[in-house]
């Protein structure tokens, strides 16, 4: 009787079966977001694309969530269950938040310094899935989690750089060409506010890496 009311029970595997399954639509999600940077006629179509892959992070969080209140064994912590999950959620939604801005001001040309925004939340995202990967063995795998979580800590500060560097051009090509300000004001208030929505993406990456890090100090 005992061993079958345990057979109903989450297995602890199953919580990195599924933390693997959540990093997976981080990726999904930013090389969609890396599409849409590319402008054009396709741009609704793949904003729609990354729209689906939040709905199904959402799916899988939930499953975690629920997972967490009925396990009497958790990999780790449950509040670092709790927190680990929310990260990669919030990453997503951040790429959601990004989809619904362009959708709804139906931009369809991006700026270069959009583009390389694009790349690195492409890089910090398959960064973010190997990480994740690596979880279940983490005594095993910690020097290389550290990497990576440094790496992401890393690809955040060029971000920053980034995103200063664009908000600059923004300014220059919409400030008026007597220099008054009188350019095209709501063209740079849409762009800046794409921009910001770009930085936070590579943001919410690094709370995942911050997240990975206090797992780690407390189980190491």
């Amino acid at each position: 009787m005992l061993g079958w009311f345990q057979a109903l029970l989450p297995r602890e595997d199953n919580f990195f079966r599924l933390f693997n399954a959540h990093a997976a639509t981080l990726i999904k999600g930013a090389e969609a977001l890396r599409k849409v940077l590319e402008g054009g006629e396709e741009t609704p179509r793949w904003c729609q694309q990354i729209v689906d892959h939040e709905h199904e992070a959402d799916d899988v969080a939930r499953e975690v969530l629920f997972a967490v209140r009925r396990s009497f064994i958790t990999p780790f912590d449950r509040s670092d269950i709790r927190g680990l999950t929310n990260s990669l959620d919030d990453s997503i939604d951040q790429m959601q938040k990004t989809a619904k801005t362009i959708t709804l001001y139906e931009v369809r040309d991006f700026a270069p310094h959009m583009r390389k925004l694009g790349d690195i939340a492409v890089e910090a995202a398959l960064l973010t899935v190997e990480a994740v990967s690596l979880l279940s063995e983490m005594r095993k795998n910690h020097g290389r989690l550290n990497d990576l979580t440094e790496q992401i800590a890393r690809l955040e500060s060029d971000s920053d750089t980034l995103y200063d560097e664009g908000m600059k051009a923004l300014y220059q090509a919409h400030k008026g060409g007597d220099g008054s300000g009188n350019g095209d004001a709501l063209a740079f208030i849409i762009g800046a506010e794409i921009y910001d929505h770009l930085e936070k993406v590579v943001d919410r990456f690094e709370d995942v890496a911050n997240r990975i890090n206090g797992v780690l100090v407390e189980h190491l």
